[in-house]
């Protein structure tokens, strides 16, 4: 009896001391702000992975204090043309949006899809630093602040059969990701559709779309060479990603919080943007391995008929954006 005595007077002398380290952790894991965000690409695509470095950055840079709960493949219900609003209503906390899907709603996003505007990474970086001041102020009048951007590598063609032609060209039922795109490649004769990626897939697959306007990154995502073995680089446009956060959200965080939340995405931007560098060959080895032909050299009059076909895009882009998208042009012209 004695010796259990003793037992039990240690254990009851250890007790406050193991109570405090429980409300201590009860009280950190309290402490913990957890947001959500997402996007409609899969984790493996180039917005994906800026979601999970942003993620990544931010747990760090607040020492555990934040949490960005991550979801990919539209898994929330929210394609890229809902996210404006999705995140002003905050059913989400903060989201990735491709801009040429925003575009359709709200045209001032659709400068960087603009065909053969942007056509290189130097160009794309500077179309961003010119559009980024107009973005900031549509989105914060639309409750929101804006992360960081995410370039996309260049938009080719994926397709059924090789485009050789003019006519194997307009003998395409294509999926487009903006209006510009579609306008465009209707005009190149093609039968075109402004359609996400979601929505795509099932098209593919029933055969009613022989062909996808995207990048050899957004399409290695969604295992194009399923339906498409071949994939002709037409350099069409790079198109930005655009992560946004909600502001009140941004707001309720205390100031250490907040200059977490702004480091997180400066990093993340800086990332995205090198590793893109690299991208590229990833990709094509990639589609190699997975069977898809790369066209690099395009048939002259397959280019003449695309370029031709863009030739009024950016004057249709400037008439819908005004005062705003001559400015984004006067910004981006001048560098």
């Amino acid at each position: 009896m004695p010796a259990l005595s003793r037992r039990s007077a240690v254990r009851f002398a250890r007790l406050p001391g193991l109570l405090a380290t429980a409300m201590l952790t009860a009280l950190s894991a309290h402490a913990a702000t957890t947001l959500q965000m997402t996007t409609e690409y899969p984790a493996t695509s180039m917005p994906g992975l800026g979601v999970s470095t942003f993620a990544e950055q931010v747990k760090e840079k607040s020492h555990g204090n934040i949490v960005i709960e991550t979801s990919f493949d539209a898994s929330k219900g929210f394609k890229s043309a809902d996210m404006v609003d999705a995140v002003q209503a905050r059913k989400v906390d903060a989201a990735d949006a491709f801009a040429g899907g925003l575009a359709n709603k709200y045209p001032i996003f659709g400068v960087s899809s603009l065909p053969f505007l942007a056509d290189s990474l130097d160009k794309a970086r500077a179309l961003r630093d010119a559009a980024r001041p107009t973005y900031e102020r549509f989105l914060a009048a639309h409750g929101q602040k804006l992360l960081y951007t995410t370039p996309w590598p260049p938009s080719g063609i994926w397709s059924k059969a090789p485009i050789k032609t003019v006519a194997d060209l307009k003998a395409l039922s294509i999926r487009t990701y903006d209006d510009v795109s579609q306008a465009t490649m209707t005009r190149a004769g093609a039968k075109a559709q402004n359609i996400s990626f979601a929505d795509a897939m099932p098209r593919l697959a029933s055969g009613e779309v022989n062909a996808v306007l995207s990048s050899g990154d957004g399409g290695a995502g969604r295992k194009l060479w399923q339906y498409l073995p071949y994939f002709t680089e037409v350099n069409y446009a790079m198109p930005l990603s655009i992560a946004t956060m909600n502001l009140e959200a941004y707001k309720a965080l205390d100031a250490a919080g907040r200059k977490a939340v702004d480091q997180a995405a400066a990093a993340t931007e800086a990332e995205q943007w090198k590793r893109m560098e690299g991208r590229l060959e990833e990709n094509r080895a990639n589609m190699r391995k997975n069977g898809v032909t790369i066209e690099a050299k395009i048939a002259p009059a397959v280019q003449q008929a695309l370029h031709q076909a863009a030739s009024t895009a950016l004057a249709d882009w400037q008439a819908k954006t005004g005062a705003d998208g001559k400015a984004i042009l006067d910004r981006y012209n001048r560098k």
